[in-house]
This record gives C-alpha cells, sequence and structure tokens, in this order.
C-alpha cells in the first residue's frame, strides 16, 4: 500500500501548530479534502481528530476515517487503531491501495520511523512560528533521506 504523508509547514520550516487563534489556513485544509477524497481515507491522530471534531466535524464526506491511538479504544464513526501498521492493515482490507496520512506531528514521526511512508505532500503557509516541532525520520541516531521534488503548485497568495 502507497502511503502519503500530507503536512503543512510554515515559510521558516516548521510543522505548522493549529490552534483556535491560529486555524488552518482554508487553502491548506481545501487541499487535503481533495487529497482525502481522492484517495477515499485518511489516518489521523486521536488528538488531531479531536480538534476536527471540536472545529465543526467532517467536512470530507464519505471518506474512511482511521483515528491511531493507544489511549482511546472507540471512536463513534470512525476506525481506531493502535499503531501506524494496523491503521495501514485496516485500509488496505477495505480495498485501498493509497493511504494518506495527516495530522499529529507525533504520528507522523511514528510513521516515518517505522520506514512506513512512501510519499509526501507539503503546503507551505505564508505564516512564520518561533517555536515548532519538526519530522523526523529517526528518534535515535541521525539519518539522512533523499527525496525527490514531483510538483510545486501554488494554492495561496
Amino acid at each position: 500500500m502507497k502511503t502519503i504523508l500530507w503536512a503543512t509547514l510554515t515559510a521558516n520550516g516548521n510543522y505548522a501548530q493549529s490552534s483556535p487563534e491560529h486555524p488552518p489556513k482554508e487553502e491548506a485544509l481545501g487541499d487535503f479534502a481533495t487529497q482525502a477524497k481522492a484517495v477515499g481515507n485518511f489516518i489521523v491522530g486521536r488528538r488531531t481528530f479531536e480538534g476536527m471534531q471540536a472545529s465543526g466535524g467532517n467536512p470530507f464526506g464519505e471518506v474512511d476515517i482511521v483515528v491511531v491511538s493507544q489511549s482511546v479504544k472507540d471512536i463513534p464513526g470512525v476506525k481506531v487503531a493502535g499503531s501506524p501498521q494496523e491503521a495501514l492493515n485496516y485500509l488496505q482490507e477495505k480495498g485501498h491501495t493509497t493511504a494518506l496520512l495527516s495530522g499529529g506531528a507525533d504520528l507522523h514521526n511514528a510513521f516515518l520511523g517505522q520506514g512506513l511512508v512512501d510519499e509526501v505532500i507539503f503546503n507551505v503557509a505564508p505564516v512564520m512560528e518561533g517555536k515548532g516541532l519538526n519530522l523526523l525520520l529517526d528518534t535515535g541516531d541521525y539519518q539522512y533521506q533523499d527525496v525527490q521534488l514531483l510538483d510545486c503548485p501554488r494554492v495561496a497568495q
């Protein structure tokens, strides 16, 4: 199964953090919704999913949503998986050939650390944050991985 990591970065390279005071840019959310509808699913962390629910529910239509959580075992209307591999197995069993991963630096780093990411989509938001999170390849020794830029479309002014 092909796994695509989708994330928004700030103009100064941090993993963008959203909050009620600084919500994600509408253009980024629109791009994510387009990607999710195209593959028919997305995988998200529990805290990010709770934030999505608090901001107005599910604007994604009929897509399979998998929440990865080790603390919560049941969320009505979505599949809860205890690990990244369990999330991928579930989507593959449902007939998906591609999984879209979004929401939560910890979750992204878990997938990256286990070598489960095939492609990345980065939206660069026209904002800068003084404090931010990083996407990591490994939590131990430094690792280096070449990537290939496939496209660079403009989604916001």
